[in-house]
């Protein structure tokens, strides 16, 4: 048997310009995102009959590869070439779909992971990458950037740069020791209990983005925060990402029609009001995670004012996908 353990992630500034028809129309994305103790786990086991058994939200039997039902794990068994009989389970820390923390990439970088692992490969934290990359975007065709990916095959804190040509710069940000932990501290989260597919929203934002000048130029601007934030986090300076969170938001919720509505907004000022400093849907937005930043003593403030909401506790996580069980 093998188990990989796959973090997910938490974007901050930048999200939307890791998708292809930005970076190569500006010349590069740009955005800054951590991941945290939350994961993803994939356990592979020779299955002893000549068929495949996938357990995740249901049980599928297969004989072979290409009648897999779940793509994700389809596309990643013929990337991969894989055709020994499998067992493939999988479990994850939150809800698998529609939460805006990179679950499906952290799936697909996962299950690489695994799969190169059972063959006695040990891949590199770019191979999980590209890999889950390729089965996404080019196989399945999703209308989806690279962030989630890298961010979940390298973990921590990092500047990610997409440039025009396709290749991934991931360069982690450096600070003092104990900021990592402050900068934990100012940070919350909340499930709001809405799902949504994000594929619908950046399908539009991408469209969006092609005819209208002005979204285009907020692209830039988003890009452009995330250089910003990248400086202010080398500096010391947290406090810079409230205010770049909110900006960024107000940004974003112009992008496309989905990215937020009336309960939603309703929730994020009353968060502001409660004396959060600023905060985003994490992922395309309509739902999932939503993240604030505020100071430790306002903390429990903003939780009672967001009390029909689940406060979600966290903290940072300083790697990326890992092998954590091999037993041949």
């Amino acid at each position: 048997m093998i188990i990989s353990k796959t973090p997910f992630r938490m974007s901050f500034c930048g999200g939307g310009t890791d998708i292809a028809e930005f970076y190569e129309r500006a010349g590069y994305g740009a955005v800054v995102s951590t991941t945290i103790d939350k994961f993803a786990y994939i356990a592979l086991h020779r299955f002893f009959e000549n068929k495949f058994v996938l357990k995740y939200s249901q049980t599928e039997i297969s004989d072979d590869v290409a009648s897999i039902k779940h793509p994700l794990i389809r596309e990643c068994l013929l990337q991969t070439a894989t055709t020994e009989p499998l067992e493939i389970t999988s479990f994850a820390d939150i809800p698998s779909s529609g939460s805006g923390l990179g679950s499906s990439s952290a799936f697909s970088v996962g299950l690489i992971n695994a799969l190169l692992a059972q063959k006695g490969r040990m891949p590199t934290h770019e191979m999980c990458a590209q890999g889950a990359c390729e089965v996404e975007i080019e196989r399945l065709r999703e209308p989806i950037g690279k962030q989630d990916q890298y961010a979940a095959a390298f973990g921590g804190l990092n500047y990610l740069r997409f440039n025009a040509d396709g290749s991934v710069q991931v360069d982690p940000i450096i600070m003092p020791k104990d900021k990592y932990q402050v900068l934990a501290e100012h940070l919350v989260m909340f499930y709001t209990g809405i799902t949504r597919k994000a594929s619908t929203i950046l399908t539009e934002q991408k469209q969006n983005m092609r005819n209208d000048g002005n979204r285009y130029a907020s692209m830039l601007h988003m890009r452009d925060q995330a250089n910003r934030l990248r400086d202010e986090l080398s500096a010391g300076n947290l406090d810079a990402l409230g205010g770049l969170l909110h900006d960024g938001w107000m940004l974003k919720r112009e992008m496309a029609s989905g990215v937020t509505g009336p309960q939603l907004d309703e929730i994020y000022a009353r968060a502001l009001s409660a004396g959060a400093k600023g905060g985003k849907l994490l992922g395309a937005g309509g739902g999932g995670f939503l993240l604030f930043y505020c100071e430790p003593s306002l903390k429990q403030s903003l939780i009672s004012a967001l009390g029909d909401l689940r406060h979600i506790e966290f903290q940072l996580e300083r790697q990326g996908t890992r092998i954590i069980y091999v037993d041949y």
